[in-house]
């Protein structure tokens, strides 16, 4: 018996913002999915309008289990997991062990098609550019997917989302002069959210 998949179906358990008062909870699987088709959607904007050669099915995939850890570290708040050097470091460290225990719930033989997913590559690993630009890619779809929750708390009246959604902003400016993806994502896609479903429609 394996549980790999049964135990990452706990993400929908693991709650994100924590330190924050939400209007509507958000969960890791919402967040998971959210990020899974933002990362689709900029490489498939980067493979059409800029001539890349980018796997968007591999985008989606590492998008889908980015914080898949978080079932066994739990979500540490942004303020402490970049608080200091030192605390990234420790925390990567305790991220690498709970993606190796995650990995030992598969069978062997499907464990490192997993390995390619859940465990990030480190400093020295050999990526092509190609990779180390869609995992950019990944990470920038991360922090929209952030963005895209401080919009909504704020159309829902909540103040308490104000400073995150100023600081994630600016993180995607200066993001989008690196990333013409993410700069096209902002102009065509983020001005729908917060609309209502008959403005959608």
């Amino acid at each position: 018996m394996y549980s790999f998949f049964a135990t990452i179906s706990r993400m929908k358990y693991i709650e994100r913002w924590a330190l924050m008062r939400s209007t509507r909870p958000e969960n890791l699987s919402e967040h998971a999915l959210e990020v899974a088709s933002i990362a689709h959607a900029l490489c498939v904007i980067g493979n059409k309008r800029y001539g890349r050669q980018l796997n968007a099915e591999r985008a989606a995939m590492l998008g889908l289990y980015h914080d898949a850890t978080e079932i066994i570290t739990g979500d540490m708040p942004t303020p402490v997991k970049y608080h200091s050097s030192n605390i990234r470091k420790a925390y990567g460290m305790v991220e690498e062990a709970a993606a190796g225990r995650l990995l030992g719930l598969l069978p062997e033989d499907l464990r490192e098609s997993f390995e390619e997913i859940l465990l990030p590559a480190k400093d020295g690993d050999e990526l092509s550019d190609s990779e180390r630009y869609l995992r950019r890619l990944v990470k920038a779809a991360d922090k929209l997917s952030a963005l895209i929750k401080c919009i909504e708390e704020e159309n829902a009246g909540n103040a308490e989302f104000r400073t995150a959604k100023i600081s994630t902003a600016a993180m995607i400016d200066s993001l989008s002069e690196e990333l013409p993806e993410v700069r096209d994502f902002c102009r065509d896609f983020l001005p729908a959210y917060g609309r209502t479903l008959d403005e959608l429609l």
